[in-house]
């Protein structure tokens, strides 16, 4: 079977990078491997003793990294200097009734010696800029602040 969900009628653009990961074993006791090697990891459900992490952290890992450089890339068009930028990051896993699940999120961005409005003009930009915000907009709920 092969599925497919075109969401939009918009080119998406020129292939830059496509990741390839194997995995076997799902939430219990999975690992993940990418095609290159650089990504290794056992997975595990949240909460759980055993090694591993889960796919709530790996999401909420990815998510930050590539908000911090969509906000890196809106500081370049805004002319503005950052220093070190810092995201914490945290992915709810929901369940409603006996297997309906969902994901929430919260993004808190850090700017230090940005003046508050010029920080959240620019997570506001990289909100736009960000494939995984781009991904989850109207998807899931979302909280993006700057603290």
């Amino acid at each position: 079977m092969t599925l497919h969900q075109a969401t939009t009628a918009q080119d998406p653009g020129k292939v830059i990078y496509t990741a390839r990961t194997h995995t076997v074993g799902g939430r219990e006791n999975g690992t993940a491997r990418s095609s290159d090697g650089r990504l290794d990891v056992k997975i595990s459900p949240p909460g759980a003793v055993h090694a591993g992490t889960n796919p709530e952290q790996l999401f909420a890992a990815g998510w930050s990294a590539c908000f911090e450089s969509a906000i890196g890339l809106a500081a370049r068009k805004r002319k503005v200097t950052l220093s070190e930028v810092t995201i914490d990051a945290e992915v709810d896993l929901h369940l409603a009734g006996s297997d309906n699940f969902s994901l929430s999120a919260r993004l808190d961005v850090s700017l230090p010696g940005v003046g508050q409005d010029m920080a959240e003009l620019l997570v506001k930009d990289a909100e736009q800029l960000c494939p995984y915000s781009k991904a989850t907009r109207g998807n899931i709920d979302v909280t993006i602040r700057v603290v």
